[in-house]
């Protein structure tokens, strides 16, 4: 629970968030996993209608009460809250998904200490590249207002927390100031260096949130940035840009498999390995992840030799082996399984082969019976006939 901040008389704020700005290159690293959705949910989802807090906010001893309208509960569930300390220049100045914002920066913990200060903090808002109680926050303040977010761990840096300042489950306070909002620039226009570093600073954030394992957020980032590598350009770039772009992309496709594995979206993951194995038919990371797709799916039978593909390329993986020894353990059963089920619905086939023989043999040895009689009688009636004949 987030309740609203006690004042304190040196005007120090409590419980500040955590700074956005890390950067987690794990997930090629990540041996477990070596192991982009259907449509994306929203990123604002947990978002609910805006609604003012209508409980009183604490008060300190021997302080006036603060005035409950104050506070804006922004989710409806008093774990993100918004207070204006200074007004800014109108609701009409607001900024709007998609601009790039910058903001002053103060976040402490409950007990004052002071985790982050940055004086011009720039981000792109609603794409997640910050911490989400100030990506959603900022979305409510006016041009130049100064406003205080009281904010629980869930939508700062969870459970995990940021080593070595920020303890885990640990709620963060938030003093922030919108300096400015423009227009973000036109992708058409970068250069292959500034389209290479965006696409990095997304899929670096995508990353983050992996770890944080909010695995809908690192697909969102994932997916950002493969927007960002994937859009046109009037600007040439040189043969050594096309490749590093290509490569951040196959990164991103690679990781975006990873977090849709983590959400059992099979199809999307498939999807992900087959796009990076297109650039890259070796690619050891998208052949294992494709292999334990299959394998999630029941497909054995196909996701076996693809296994052995990537192993062939890397013997000494011992993720690799794990998995494959597995799969064939899998497989065995299953065509055990199998077996017994044909069994019992077509019956045991060595029971029903005798009687099957015996009635072929007799079909046939009935016939010739018949027809050694009949040849006999045949033969009696003439020898009975030219007896009779000579006697007369």
């Amino acid at each position: 629970r987030c309740d609203p901040p006690e004042p304190r008389e040196t005007g120090r704020l409590a419980a500040p968030p955590a700074p956005l700005t890390m950067d987690f290159e794990v997930l090629e690293e990540d041996e477990d996993d070596l192991s982009e959705l259907p449509p994306l949910e929203d990123v604002g989802r947990a978002r609910g209608p805006l609604q003012e807090d209508a409980q009183s906010a604490e008060q300190g001893p021997g302080e006036a009460a603060e005035d409950p309208q104050e506070w804006l509960d922004v989710l409806g569930s008093g774990l993100l809250k918004k207070k204006t300390l200074v007004p800014g220049q109108g609701v009409e100045s607001r900024p709007h998904k998609g601009q790039e914002v910058t903001v002053r920066l103060r976040a402490t913990l409950d007990d004052g200490t002071v985790v982050e200060e940055n004086p011009s903090l720039t981000f792109t808002l609603g794409d997640c590249d910050v911490l989400q109680a100030l990506d959603l926050c900022v979305q409510l303040m006016e041009m130049r207002e100064t406003a205080l977010i009281t904010s629980d761990a869930k939508y700062c840096y969870g459970a995990q927390g940021r080593s070595p300042d920020i303890p885990p489950n640990a709620a963060l306070t938030l003093e922030v100031e919108l300096l400015e909002a423009r227009d973000a620039p036109d992708l058409e226009l970068l250069s292959g260096k500034e389209k290479i570093d965006l696409a990095n600073r997304k899929r670096e954030r995508g990353n983050f949130y992996y770890q944080q394992a909010d695995y809908v957020l690192a697909i969102n980032s994932y997916d950002i940035a493969l927007k960002v590598i994937g859009s046109s350009s009037k600007v040439d770039f040189t043969p050594d840009e096309e490749a590093e772009l290509l490569d951040v992309k196959v990164k991103c496709l690679n990781n975006l498999a990873a977090s849709q594995l983590k959400l059992d979206h099979y199809e999307a993951a498939l999807k992900s390995c087959n796009l990076v194995l297109e650039h890259q038919p070796g690619n050891i990371k998208a052949l294992f992840r494709k292999g334990k797709v299959l394998a999630q799916q029941g497909e054995y039978r196909e996701a076996i030799p693809i296994l052995k593909a990537a192993l062939k390329l890397e013997p000494s993986n011992k993720t690799i082996h794990a998995e494959l020894s597995k799969l064939v353990k899998k497989h065995a059963d299953q065509k055990t399984v199998e077996t017994e089920m044909y069994r019992k619905m077509l019956g045991n086939p060595s029971a029903s082969s005798t009687p099957v023989k015996c009635k072929d043999k007799l079909t046939w040895t009935i016939p010739w019976k018949w027809l050694f009689g009949a040849t006999a009688i045949a033969l009696g009636g003439v020898a009975l006939s030219v007896v009779i004949a000579a006697r007369n």
